[in-house]
């Protein structure tokens, strides 16, 4: 039987109670391998390395005997030279690990109360480090561990002792007790900032989410960019076709202008149909324009053949049946369209004007 201390693996937040007691929550007693100096772990005679590696299989910590070793285990300051029991625990003991003990992953998980006041000074300032002290069998026979991990010995039958407040434990200044509340910071740390956070450079998962938060930003940034870039490119892609519309139909426009040329050639086409419907013996409304003239001369000449025909199919039949018609030759006379349209007036001015000449003529005797 061997007598071992050992480091606790991690801690949670301690708080103070009413009485100025101290609790904790620590994770102890884990698996895997553990370091030890020859001298710690009594070493056989012709043990030649400088560290002993000791294995600690998850069914040794975590076996019965193992955990209910735990419970009420006396908490001292500093590892005593000897076993602690009823026949010293009142000079060494200050506190207990008091509650439930569990399994916690790799770790065994440890409610620890630090009773003395004197002693919570000392867990609070000089002792903020742990260390469980324990008995256990080593057995000497090296192998490998089912992670592949070479190991000279492996404990077993653990038996837990008591827990300790050392000034420095094994496994550094992480494996400690603190108190958020009012002790000082245990670590130095170094502010940078990471977008808009600002995070501890020493905490890896802080600047982790801090870059993932930022990266995310970053991506969003993007897609807003090229939607962005999209959208312009569409919009001038629509306005060049607005810009071409504009000008076609601005030339469209330009090429319906009436000028005094094509009202001039437009007259002399107008009289060429009057001219060959009369020709063909055909009457029609003094209003009725090219199109309706051609209409009425086919409509007299070929009957229900053409109905439903279009205007293109009207406008090729008059030309064949008027081919031959013999027009009466008029001169035209275009100088009503020089210099553009006349305007002749508002033709309501000019029925008013009629009706009062009319009136002024029929009471004319009045003046005799």
């Amino acid at each position: 039987m061997v007598q071992l201390c050992d480091t606790l693996d991690a801690t949670t937040t301690a708080r103070i109670c009413a009485d100025g007691s101290l609790v904790a929550e620590v994770r102890g007693a884990r698996v895997g391998i553990q370091n030890y100096l020859p001298a710690e772990a009594g070493a056989p005679d012709g043990f030649s390395g400088s560290v002993v590696r000791v294995y600690r299989p998850a069914e040794e910590v975590f076996s019965r005997d193992s955990m209910a070793s735990f419970a009420a285990a006396p908490f001292t300051i500093n590892h005593p030279s000897e076993m602690v029991d009823a026949s010293n625990w009142r000079q060494l003991g200050v506190g207990e690990i008091n509650g439930d003990i569990a399994r916690d992953g790799e770790f065994v998980r440890v409610p620890v109360i630090v009773r003395d006041a004197a002693a919570v000074e000392k867990v609070r300032t000089t002792h903020k480090q742990l260390s469980m002290g324990y008995t256990c069998t080593l057995d000497w026979t090296p192998g490998t561990t089912p992670a592949g991990e070479a190991y000279d010995a492996v404990q077993r039958e653990i038996r837990i002792n008591h827990i300790a407040a050392v000034p420095a434990a094994r496994g550094g200044p992480e494996l400690k007790i603190s108190d958020e509340r009012s002790l000082p910071p245990e670590k130095s740390t170094m502010k940078i900032k990471i977008g808009d956070a600002e995070v501890d450079a020493t905490n890896g998962e802080a600047v982790r989410i801090a870059v993932d938060g930022l990266n995310s930003k970053l991506v969003d940034a993007t897609t807003r960019a090229t939607t962005a870039e999209t959208s312009l490119a569409t919009a001038t892609t629509t306005l060049a076709a607005k810009d071409a519309e504009i000008v076609t139909l601005n030339q469209k426009l330009a090429d319906a202008a009436m000028t005094p040329a094509k009202l001039r050639d437009a007259a002399k086409a107008y009289a060429g149909v009057c001219g060959k419907a009369k020709a063909l013996g055909v009457t029609f409304a003094e209003d009725a324009d090219s199109d309706a003239i051609m209409k009425a001369v086919v409509d007299a000449k070929m009957g229900d053949i053409a109905k439903g025909w279009s205007a293109e199919q009207i406008a090729a039949s008059f030309a064949v049946l008027a081919k031959d018609a013999k027009v009466e030759t008029q001169t035209f006379d275009a100088s009503a369209f020089k210099g553009g349209i006349q305007n002749l007036g508002d033709a309501a001015a000019l029925a008013d004007q009629a009706l009062a000449k009319a009136n002024n003529d029929l009471n004319a005797w009045r003046n005799a």
